[in-house]
């Protein structure tokens, strides 16, 4: 009895172990940039690489409309990977935005500077970015993925 208990005790804890593992592995992970304040910034790198997320988005909504109507489970499976890849490449995106951009580079300023409506200005332009990556998550509508576009371009202007 003793060693039935014992056994069941390790293959339990294996179990959980194992369970753990799994649920670490699933855990994403944000690489805009580091939170040290190492002082090494490419933002010419960030914008291309939202650029490209944004392309990405873009083809991501042509292909799911035009697998929207598909009734066969070849359709169906590639219309549910470009959700998937249209989802992640809009979370990238706002991530960059938050993790890299907000905490990184754009400085609070206080409200009797003379440079606070240029920052809202500015927050507003992040702000905006981060939006319209959210909205292509919530639709399939090319104007969308053009209003990222769009969006980020107008970001770009400020590095």
């Amino acid at each position: 009895m003793r060693r039935e208990l014992t056994i069941g005790l390790t293959l339990c804890g294996l179990a959980t172990l194992v369970t753990l593992c799994a649920w670490a592995l699933q855990i994403p992970t944000a690489n805009a940039h580091c939170q040290v304040p190492c002082g090494i910034y490419d933002d010419q790198a960030r914008m291309t690489a939202m650029r490209e997320d944004a392309t990405t988005i873009s083809k991501a909504i042509a292909q799911i409309n035009e697998l929207a109507g598909a009734n066969n489970p070849l359709g169906m499976n590639q219309a549910t990977r470009w959700v998937m890849t249209k989802e992640h490449h809009a979370s990238h995106i706002i991530t960059v935005v938050a993790e890299y951009f907000l905490t990184q580079k754009l400085k609070p300023v206080a409200k009797d500077d003379p440079t606070y409506n240029s920052y809202l200005a500015s927050l507003a332009d992040h702000h905006a970015v981060m939006r319209a990556a959210m909205k292509t998550k919530q639709t399939a509508d090319p104007a969308s993925a053009d209003a990222l576009s769009k969006a980020i371009d107008a970001l770009a202007k400020r590095y």
